[in-house]
């Protein structure tokens, strides 16, 4: 990403908030904002950058929504002979601009608007990926692999299901907040998620996400700095980014943790996350994404892949399935308990696993790891190749596959 597309990018959700603050209508100003990022890349390259970014987007926004919103106006007449609209008289008529001197910075508000409880997690991540982060439609709808006009719809759905739960632009009350502010952080959480491991499709991962995610979560935390799950899942993110160079082989092949050349990692943010993690440890409540980048943490400083504390690990696992109640982390701590302890004792982690109907293939590709392990290497072949055919994600697919053959 270009440092004009970061620029553009970060003021996104502030012109966005801005205008939604002071006028209202999420979904006009939203279209508003969309155009005048569209008239910044076409000016500002040859003009320059002005002085105040922001200032110069919400000006062009606010004149973009006083069209909107007359011809809004002019509809509502025609269809409905109705007045006027719900906005002050002299706005619809002269569209004053908006003075904003102290760059107030409503991101965090934008964020528990778009991750309202009446949405779905899907709507959630789509209209948080375009609100605020700026992404367009057709760059969402290729990042989940779905058609622009599916994810236009989707988009459109959510704005409207804000509009009918009669939300404003406002924090929600503080009783809510802690559970709000928990969806925020889910949001994107998973956003990260499947940019890191893509859920479908021929490629691993989509950097667009990853790096949308993480900039994302580093906005949070200037807007939250004392936030120790804030901190807690931007060291996780960065903890796990770090690997990203090292995790895919020729032609887009996967390369799993323990055969990845740690040379690759990403040293300094590697550094960064473990200082993250430790600060939060040390001074905040623990909370499960702290936990988990803990965990990260210990696989990213082993220099080796056989120099990893597993016993250290299946005690952090202990610690966070107290916290969080998600068969991901049972998987995951099967694993660790197979490395520290015996691919036997894995396998009966794996157990309870068995009945919950929130597994996929990920059950049966780490069953047919620890099958493996324990030397049942016709029983690992029936798991790797029923994990195959369960999963959507090519790269994965190839890699159980071939797991299998070899086994053959």
């Amino acid at each position: 990403m270009s440092d004009f597309e970061l620029l553009l990018r970060e003021q996104a959700p502030q012109v966005l908030s801005a205008l939604v603050r002071h006028y209202g209508h999420f979904d006009l100003a939203e279209e508003a904002v969309q155009e005048a990022l569209l008239a910044a890349t076409q000016q500002w390259p040859g003009e320059g950058v002005p002085d105040n970014p922001r200032g110069w987007l919400i000006r062009v926004g606010s004149r973009r929504l006083t069209d909107l919103l007359r011809s809004e106006s002019a509809r509502r007449r025609r269809e409905e002979n109705a007045a006027q609209l719900s906005a002050p008289e002299e706005f619809v008529a002269s569209g004053p601009e908006i003075d904003d001197p102290g760059g107030r910075d409503d991101t965090l508000t934008l964020l528990f608007l778009c991750c309202h409880p009446a949405l779905s997690p899907a709507s959630q991540i789509a209209l948080t990926l375009r609100a605020v982060g700026g992404l367009t439609t057709a760059q969402i709808a290729a990042a989940f692999l779905v058609p622009e006009a599916t994810m236009a719809q989707r988009i459109s759905r959510a704005k409207r299901s804000i509009k009918q739960a009669g939300s404003s632009f406002e924090m929600p009350p503080e009783a809510e907040r802690d559970e709000r502010m928990g969806a925020v952080l889910h949001v994107l959480y998973l956003i990260f998620n499947e940019g890191y491991t893509a859920s479908s499709g021929t490629s691993l991962h989509s950097a667009e996400l990853t790096t949308e995610a993480i900039r994302l979560v580093r906005g949070v935390r200037k807007l939250l700095p004392d936030d120790g799950e804030v901190a807690g899942l931007l060291a996780l993110m960065l903890l796990t980014d770090a690997r990203r160079p090292a995790r895919t082989g020729p032609e887009g092949s996967l390369v799993p943790l323990a055969e990845q050349d740690r040379s690759k990692w990403n040293k300094a943010t590697i550094v960064e996350g473990e200082a993250l993690v430790t600060d939060a440890l040390s001074r905040s409540q623990l909370g499960p994404y702290q936990v988990q980048a803990a965990i990260a943490a210990v696989h990213d400083t082993a220099e080796h892949a056989d120099d990893t504390d597993w016993r250290q690990i299946v005690a952090l696992y202990d610690v966070l399935e107290q916290l969080v109640d998600n068969p991901m982390v049972k998987l995951n701590h099967a694993v660790a308990v197979a490395m520290a302890v015996g691919p036997k004792e894995g396998l009966a982690v794996l157990e309870p696993l068995e009945a919950d109907d929130r597994m996929n293939h990920r059950l049966e590709a780490v069953r047919a790891h620890l099958l493996e392990m324990s030397g049942d290497a016709a029983a690992a072949r029936e798991s790797y190749l029923l994990a195959a055919r369960r999963t959507t994600s090519v790269p994965e697919r190839n890699y159980l596959q071939s797991k299998a053959d070899r086994l053959a």
